[in-house]
């Protein structure tokens, strides 16, 4: 996707939690994309930064782990901020 590239770092802490939520709901990639309705690759291709969510699909994701979207919110912001809280 073309467009303004985030600094690495922060793009490979994005792609860490995007992952990270996911493993922690005990999903693996495939059945994630089912409750996603879409194919295994759009998991795969935004974990390893290949492709960049928009917010509404990061809230979709969101739903689909288990997580609200301010929690993401707050997690995304610890690391990047390199500020990291208790209580997962």
């Amino acid at each position: 996707m073309a467009g303004k590239r985030f600094p690495q770092p922060q793009q490979d802490a994005l792609c860490g939690l995007l992952r990270e939520i996911r493993t922690e709901a005990g999903l693996s990639q495939v059945q994630l994309a089912e409750r996603l309705k879409q194919p295994q690759s759009y998991v795969s291709k935004y974990e390893s930064g290949e492709r960049r969510l928009d917010p509404l699909e990061v809230w979709e994701l969101c739903r689909a782990v288990g997580i609200t979207f301010s929690r993401f919110g707050e997690r995304l912001d610890a690391l990047l901020t390199g500020k990291r809280r208790s209580g997962g």
